[in-house]
């Protein structure tokens, strides 16, 4: 992984402030801690190491004190500086917070933020092209203090066009990297207003009913594959060409001084769309890890042991009695349940669309998942391919599905008399007419949603393209 972008050092000042000063009306803050930690762009270099990429940072800071702590925090996190311009001419990047009680009182900022020129924009051109042929991604973390120069950035288009590399742009200004071949941008809300021209709205439900009529512009304007908008605690909107928008949830934390989640985010989508990963399942990793660095707080990163424990399924994972439980407290919080039910063995773009439109109908999705005796009772005796435990885990990765409730009977009419959802969900072929749970659901004063699967994309065909792709020879 090549990252190239801003290097800034964001300093934490800690003390107590109990006193007012009687100079002026203001607190006097007794300094009793400093930590400096790498940010901007160096904490999405440090962040795509903590998750396992072999990491090249390229940028260019000052010959000072400043730029020596920085670059030795990235060395001892096991990040390769080598491609880090020193330049005499240069103040490198710093962001000072003066924090009291948890709480951030005042930043100050200096560095040079005007752009590279001369001898050093030629070094780091040279050392661009040099790292891009050695990577398999490259993350742009563009913060608009004059590291990405326009001739830097056709560079990087040049090199993009004779072999081409996972890209992925999270920059200020995206329209300036339209023509690069970027594989995936990823605005925040602010920044897709401004790209867009757009005025902001403040609900959350307005916001997000704005973001989902963006797709078509929004790819157009980045010419990027993969569009991922985040919003802040209402998660994020995905767009990718010719598949229909996706949606990740977060966990909203309370956590007022969490910096970087979005470096986090950026840093875990490249490295699960340069793993192999589709875009839904990349996203779903990009926002888990962003959860994990907010629950933390301040410039953190997200280890790949921290990542897998969050998405274990232990959390989601429920017994009937559990559940209930559970579902009690979220009433008791006026949430909307909202319940669905599968045997998800192959979990493919099918499910995944359609679990993700089912969390939309409410704020909570359970989903019933039948266990192995009663799929091979529903499928035959060559069904499940994975076991409960695997397809639960499977379904857990997944920032729509909140809870799972593994049960052994042929139908969830038992478990719907129980949880008495809000919104029961089913897909496929079935109707109002032909689905056995639907006068249940509705006798308890549920209401009963359908909603289409993708065509062409089911378990049963998949099973059956790998027998036609792999035949049986031999014993």
């Amino acid at each position: 992984m090549v990252v190239i972008g801003e290097a800034m050092l964001d300093s934490y000042l800690y003390g107590s402030a109990d006193r007012l000063c009687r100079e002026a009306p203001v607190p006097i803050v007794a300094l009793h801690g400093r930590q400096d930690v790498p940010g901007g762009a160096a904490n999405a270099a440090e962040n795509a190491r903590a998750l396992g990429a072999t990491v090249e940072f390229l940028s260019v800071v000052g010959t000072d004190t400043e730029g020596d702590i920085l670059l030795r925090a990235l060395e001892e996190a096991g990040v390769d500086t080598s491609g880090v311009v020193r330049a005499p001419l240069r103040e490198t990047l710093v962001k000072q917070r003066v924090m009291a009680a948890s709480q951030i009182l005042l930043r100050l900022d200096r560095g040079t933020e005007s752009g590279v020129t001369g001898a050093d924009e030629a070094e780091l051109i040279v050392r661009l092209r040099a790292a891009f042929r050695r990577a398999d991604a490259v993350i742009v973390s563009d913060y608009g203090y004059g590291i990405l120069t326009p001739r830097l950035i056709a560079a990087l288009a040049e090199e993009q066009a004779r072999a081409p590399r996972v890209l992925v742009a999270d920059a200020k200004e995206l329209g300036r990297y339209r023509e690069v071949g970027v594989t995936a941008a990823k605005p925040n809300y602010g920044e897709a207003l401004r790209l867009l021209h757009d005025h902001a709205l403040h609900s959350a439900e307005e916001r997000l009913a704005q973001a989902a009529g963006w797709e078509e512009a929004v790819l157009e304007r980045t010419g990027a594959r993969i569009v991922a908008v985040t919003l802040d605690v209402e998660g994020a909107l995905v767009f990718e060409r010719g598949q229909p928008a996706y949606r990740t949830f977060t966990q909203p934390h309370s956590n007022a001084n969490a910096t970087g989640a979005g470096d986090t985010f950026v840093s875990a989508l490249a490295l699960a769309l340069a793993a192999g990963a589709d875009t839904p399942a990349a996203a779903d990793l990009a926002s888990a890890a962003a959860t994990v660095v907010v629950h933390r707080g301040g410039t953190t990163v997200c280890p790949a042991a921290e990542l897998h424990d969050f998405l274990t399924a232990e959390n989601k994972v429920l017994d009937t009695g559990a559940l209930l439980t559970r579902a009690a407290a979220l009433r008791e919080q006026g949430r909307r349940l909202v319940f669905t039910n599968g045997c998800f063995d192959l979990l493919h773009r099918g499910h995944i669309t359609y679990l993700n439109q089912a969390k939309a109908l409410g704020d909570v999705l359970v989903v019933g998942l039948n266990d192995d005796a009663s799929v091979r009772r529903l499928k035959g005796t060559s069904r499940p391919i994975n076991p409960t435990e695997d397809r639960a885990q499977v379904l857990a990765a997944l920032s729509c599905v909140d809870l799972i409730v593994p049960f052994t009977e042929d139908t969830p009419a038992r478990l719907i008399e129980a949880l008495r959802p809000d919104v029961y969900v089913k897909g496929g072929d079935y109707t109002r007419e032909t689905l056995p749970e639907a006068p249940l659901v509705e006798s308890l004063g549920g209401e009963v949603r359908l909603l289409p699967y993708l065509d062409d994309r089911s378990t049963t065909g998949i099973i059956e393209r790998v027998r036609r792709a792999y035949p049986q020879t031999g014993t």
